[in-house]
């Protein structure tokens, strides 16, 4: 940054400058049960999110005696008009889709009523004093291979990492409602698996071939108040 404002904390870690935009969240609420007999659900933001890219989702399902599947999670709107997102139980066998979520992006919303608001040289607001702040905590990549199961013509992987799941900490679900590449052109479908009683994070997969490789990263991030 040539000109403009640069704030630095005590570690002299940039918390905001005028040039790039921190991730900031845009609405937060929570998610229930709309359809497929409670296997699905739809949420509508509270305002449409006018970010080009779509909005990371973030979801926390509820602490349960049971295993939280989740899946098939699916952005809905067009880039400048996000209106909400869909995610899915796993099946009939796991919890119903109920918790808490956030909607995040890298651009800041005019909420605030007085404070201080920041623009970078394009007019686009990067900051907004009544916009809180996301910020990621950590990220699973090193997924232990537990097993394969089979039911024609379908393989099923099943890869976990154990974690305490922290109740302010959310996962983002954008890069697990993508396939994966797989042995062939169908590719792979992406669960997962929050088995609180076990203490455990499972990622599912499935796919007509059965390559064992599994990097996809588990993201975490929390809300700054």
């Amino acid at each position: 940054m040539t000109f403009g404002l640069q704030f630095m904390n005590n570690s002299n870690v940039v918390t905001l400058d005028s040039e790039y935009a921190r991730l900031c969240v845009l609405c937060s609420g929570r998610f229930s049960p709309t359809q497929e007999s409670g296997l699905g659900s739809v949420t509508t933001f509270p305002s449409v999110i006018t970010s080009t890219e779509p909005p990371l989702i973030f979801v926390r399902p509820d602490t349960v005696n049971a295993v939280a599947g989740l899946c098939l999670a699916a952005v809905y709107g067009s880039p400048g008009a996000w209106t909400g997102f869909y995610i899915r139980a796993y099946d009939v066998n796991t919890a119903q889709p109920n918790g808490r979520y956030f909607a995040a992006a890298f651009m800041a919303s005019p909420v605030a009523q007085f404070g201080m608001r920041l623009w970078d040289g394009a007019t686009k607001l990067l900051f907004d004093s009544g916009t809180p702040s996301a910020v990621f905590t950590r990220a699973f990549q090193n997924w232990n291979y537990v097993k394969t199961t089979f039911s024609s013509p379908t393989y099923f992987n099943y890869y976990s990492v154990d974690f305490d799941f922290p109740a302010n900490e959310y996962m983002m679900i954008n890069n697990f409602s993508m396939l994966m590449v797989g042995g062939s052109a169908a590719g792979r479908m992406v669960y997962s698996w929050w088995d609180f009683p076990a203490g455990k994070l499972w990622t599912v997969t499935s796919a007509t071939s059965n390559p064992y490789a599994f990097y996809l990263p588990a993201l975490f991030a929390k809300m700054n108040s």
